[in-house]
């Protein structure tokens, strides 16, 4: 379920039957969070109940996801929570698990991810087999009349693009509205196809309870403060047709009351907040009380990479591929021969692995099935046959896990959100999204600021979803260049100003444990020194809200996607990927950096220059840059006097390699060089963490384009001359 705040708490204590006593608790400021992060308001939690129909006689599961103000942002992850559970449970035609939207009617038809999500419906990757959408109809949106807030008759008229019945019933009359409700749902079941109910009603108060209504509905709310509420209507109906008596109708409110009072003498008793507010449990994942598992190399062995890269490389002997494929395979299989992998084959090596170990993994967005670039290719079509297509991941071994490749609608806001809330539901997958450009996500920014950077921090909900970002500069203009790094790492929670340490074994824990721990390990004699293999970098991933990484090579891709999975826990990864480098003839990968035994390099130094007493500059930069600067500086002779280090993960900061590094060169002054603009890219991240990492003993000058409004330049030449210019600073000794 998913609905906005007005009347949330309604729902948790009636619908979902969460216990009133932790309800009631949760409005106590003085009771102690029980759990990390900054929360959230009471009306934005969500819930994950078990409870009993007494009709059938069975246990239902039903999950109210958190959301933010933003009324209608959590209509698409709602759908996709829905839809993996539907997938995972083998419930291909919806008669286990289904979607309930509840929406207020101005939000309904004013906000367009209403549209883009009921889009979603339909489509063979994304549909849910019908949603039921309650919309609470107040006629009134704040202080906005229907006819300044929409241009339609109903505020539910955007439910006919999927032609739902919609289903207009009057609130006042709770008989009428179930007989509406068991129609929608009957529909719902028959056809598996989205309905809409609409129910008519009003806003008592204002906005809340102490807004005044009356300053700009007058006549509206003299007419309402006239009318005697649902619960008196109803009352006096059953009573008059003799169906209760009023004492009976009495008995049953103090029923009630008397719930709610001893629920609230339950909660004054309590000392913590209950945490039992999260809208996911993975039950079994989290193994309470334990510490954090050392990392574990991601390498696979060399016959199963060399399997998989067969498979992807090999299509069926009867199918009619298109020549220009053929190529393609081709060179995949030569490279194979000698060893080595470029983009599109790293990619395809991680997935066909995790597939191998029996992880599901989904990739999903605009045109991801042959890639915005024609790099990818996972579902051939054949040329003769209609609609008859061959999906290479899909058939490695008889015992792998299903791969889902899905082509999207052209949207980001509710594509991205399905993704989120697919993410939600299984730790042990990997979900992808990515964007047809970098720029393009921040269509999408209300679900990247409000739901995945915040997620944990406000619900304790952790994710591992992949957000893959075409970016580059290739004098594309300023809408094909940037997939605006400078916002994701302004919203990464870590310090610039401190290097982390490595906390004592059992700080991983939840509050409760960890206080209990803590102080039986302060009694310990002080002689006694714990043992941990949490290094920095797994602490570091492990406190951090999300993961930013720029990739220079088809063996960090691999590693980076496989480790989502290895962790034991889960952070949602930010993975900037490039255009020119998917064919760039050195933007390639030994199988030697990827098999047994090796795992992702958050930094890597210069193979050709590994440390110098005499090299006077270091260049540090991430992605796609490297290439231009080594092609400069071979041009100009100077590879044994300029070090080009690259990082990889941007953040968490590599703070203790940026160090190890920089002792190899003690004499040498530092460059942060970057293809962005001076207020974009990675400057301002990277430059406080820089000077800390160094203790401030050295300064870090930055290189690269001066500041600018538009990410890039539309012009080819003037995109040319910035490049030169540039390049040539980096080179200047």
């Amino acid at each position: 379920m998913g609905m906005p705040h007005r009347g949330r708490l309604n729902v948790l204590a009636n619908v979902a039957r969460k216990p009133l006593d932790q309800i009631f608790a949760q409005f106590d400021s003085a009771l102690e969070a029980s759990e990390e992060g900054s929360g959230d308001v009471k009306y934005h939690l969500g819930t994950y109940e078990e409870r009993l129909n007494h009709a059938s006689n069975r246990v239902i599961n039903i999950s109210l996801c958190a959301n933010p103000s933003h009324l209608e942002a959590v209509d698409p992850i709602v759908q996709g929570k829905t839809r993996a559970e539907q997938f995972y449970r083998g419930d291909s035609t919806g008669q286990k698990t289904m979607s309930i939207l509840i929406h207020g009617d101005a939000a309904f038809c004013g906000q367009g991810i209403v549209y883009e999500t009921f889009h979603l419906s339909d489509l063979p990757d994304y549909s849910t087999k019908g949603t039921i959408h309650v919309v609470v109809n107040n006629q009134i949106g704040f202080t906005t009349d229907p006819r300044f807030s929409r241009s339609s008759p109903y505020c539910t008229d955007v439910a006919k693009v999927v032609g739902a019945p919609i289903f207009h019933v009057n609130a006042d009359d709770p008989e009428s509205v179930m007989h509406v409700c068991k129609v929608a749902a009957e529909w719902r079941n028959t056809w598996q196809k989205d309905c809409v109910i609409d129910l008519v009603c009003y806003r008592r108060n204002g906005h809340n309870e102490v807004d005044q209504p009356m300053f700009t509905q007058p006549r509206m709310y003299q007419t309402i403060n006239k009318h005697r509420n649902g619960l008196e209507i109803y009352r006096d109906r059953i009573v008059s047709e003799g169906t209760v008596t009023a004492d009976e109708f009495q008995q049953e409110v103090q029923k009630y009351d008397e719930i709610c009072e001893t629920a609230m003498r339950v909660a004054k008793e309590q000392s913590h907040a209950e945490d039992k507010w999260l809208d996911s449990p993975w039950k079994g994942f989290f193994n309470s009380g334990a510490p954090l598992s050392p990392l574990r190399s991601t390498g696979v062995v060399e016959d199963r990479l060399m399997h998989i890269g067969r498979k992807f490389s090999t299509p069926p002997s009867d199918f009619n591929l298109h020549p220009g494929l053929k190529r393609v395979l081709n060179q995949r299989a030569e490279m194979l021969n000698k060893r080595q992998v470029d983009w599109a084959l790293g990619e395809a090596l991680a997935i066909g692995s995790l597939l191998m170990d029996n992880t599901h993994v989904r990739l999903s967005g605009q045109d991801v099935e042959r890639g915005t670039f024609s790099h990818r290719h996972h579902v051939l079509h054949d040329q003769e046959k209609d609609q008859t297509t061959f999906r290479p991941l899909n058939h490695l071994s008889d015992d792998q896990a299903v791969y889902t490749v899905c082509n999207s609608s052209l949207s980001e806001f509710g594509v991205l959100g399905f993704e989120l809330g697919f993410s939600m539901h299984n730790p042990n997958s990997l979900v992808i999204w990515e964007a047809q450009f970098g720029d393009f996500s921040n269509t999408a920014q209300c679900i990247i600021d409000q739901f995945i950077s915040s997620g944990q921090a406000k619900w304790v909900r952790q994710s591992g979803l992949v957000l893959l970002l075409p970016h580059g500069y290739e004098g594309m203009g300023p809408e094909h260049s940037s997939g605006r790094p400078e916002r994701f790492l302004q919203l990464s929670s870590d310090d610039p100003d401190v290097v982390p340490v490595v906390k004592p074994p059992g700080a991983h824990r939840s509050r409760k444990h960890r206080l209990s721990f803590m102080a039986k390990f302060a009694s310990r004699e002080a002689d006694v020194t714990p043992v941990s293999d949490v290094s920095l970098e797994l602490q570091q991933l492990h406190d951090i809200n999300w993961i930013v990484a720029n990739c220079s090579t088809p063996a960090s891709l691999f590693h980076i996607l496989r480790r989502q999975v290895s962790l034991d826990f889960r952070k949602p990864l930010i993975i900037f990927t490039p255009k020119s480098l998917l064919r760039h003839p050195e933007a390639r990968s030994s199988f030697d950096e990827m098999s047994e035994g090796t795992s992702f390099q958050r930094v890597l130094p210069d193979t050709h220059l590994p440390q110098s007493t005499s090299a006077q500059t270091v260049l540090f930069c991430t992605g796609k840059v490297y290439y231009d600067l080594t092609k400069e500086r071979r041009q100009r002779g100077l590879d044994d006097r300029i070090p080009i280090v690259r990082v990889e993960q941007i953040c968490p900061f590599p703070f203790d390699r940026v160090e190890e590094v920089m002792a190899s060169y003690p004499n040498a002054s530092i460059k942060w060089v970057q293809e962005e603009p001076k207020n974009q890219g990675y400057w301002t991240y990277v430059q406080p963490r820089f000077l800390t990492a160094l203790s401030h003993s050295r300064q870090i000058k930055y290189v690269g384009r001066s500041p600018a409004a538009a990410s890039a330049t539309g012009n080819k030449k003037q995109h040319q001359t910035e490049l030169e210019q540039f390049l040539d600073d980096a080179m200047r000794q």
